[in-house]
């Protein structure tokens, strides 16, 4: 089994904590690979849309952002952590989405998304921890990813946990836990089930596509979109379909 872990800050904290408590429940010959931000994507997303219209090869950036998707694309299972920041995720986190806009299911989804589940771990002392993991989900919802497990902790005490109430850490631990037995009890070799919301929004997604590569056959989106054959009868999340084209 692999698992891609995505850090949103290189501290290693009261979110590093949870991490390393919802990794612990996983069998101990699973291969993680973790990266770290800002350190492993250092660069800000300038909004050149290169990415978009000419490929993603073509980014600024593509060599950071590419082994990180990668990783992504290969592994079983994605977590990404981060810290509430003023009630979101952290500008380094937010820069790494901004960098995948490409693999936003209006451009070029990838088909290995539809099968994935991921995880989601935030903090914050106070109520700020539910947006930041919402910044996080709305990315990988649209990256067309339909089961995503959510960890929102609010501290409501200190920055550190070791300084946290023995009753507080309980409460976390147990949280936390909880969620990473119910991940770590999945049969991952079957990919998870696309629910009608992703699948409406590919639908919507198709239609455009469809229209642009009839007006232009060459245009990068809709030419990535035929050439899956999702212009046709082929479904992302269907994998008879998908041997079919391979």
């Amino acid at each position: 089994m692999k698992i891609a872990v995505i850090n949103g800050t290189e501290k290693h904290g009261v979110t590093f904590k949870l991490k390393e408590m919802f990794l612990a429940g996983f069998e101990t010959d699973a291969s993680v690979t973790e990266f770290y931000l800002p350190k492993d994507c250092p660069n800000f997303c300038k909004g050149c849309a290169s990415c978009c219209l000419k490929g993603e090869n073509t980014c600024k950036d593509f060599s950071y952002v590419q082994p990180i998707e990668k990783s992504l694309l290969e592994a079983d299972l994605i977590v990404m952590t981060s810290p509430a920041y003023v009630k979101h995720t952290t500008g380094a986190m937010k820069a790494l989405l901004d960098h995948l806009a490409y693999r936003w299911m209006p451009h070029r989804p990838a088909a290995e998304m539809f099968g994935k589940r991921a995880v989601i771990i935030t903090q914050c002392l106070g109520a700020g921890a539910k947006s930041a993991a919402k910044d996080v989900k709305h990315s990988l919802s649209w990256w067309g990813i339909s089961k995503i497990g959510v960890f929102s902790g609010a501290l409501m005490g200190d920055i550190f946990w070791e300084r946290l109430s023995e009753k507080r850490r309980e409460k976390l631990s147990r949280k936390i836990n909880k969620l990473s037995r119910r991940f770590a009890k999945i049969n991952y070799s079957k990919p998870a089930r696309t629910n009608s919301v992703t699948k409406i929004k590919f639908m919507i997604c198709r239609t455009i596509q469809k229209k642009l590569y009839k007006n232009n056959p060459d245009y990068t989106d809709a030419k990535y979109w035929r050439n899956q054959g999702w212009l046709g009868k082929i479904r992302p999340w269907n994998k008879r379909n998908r041997d079919i084209l391979e």
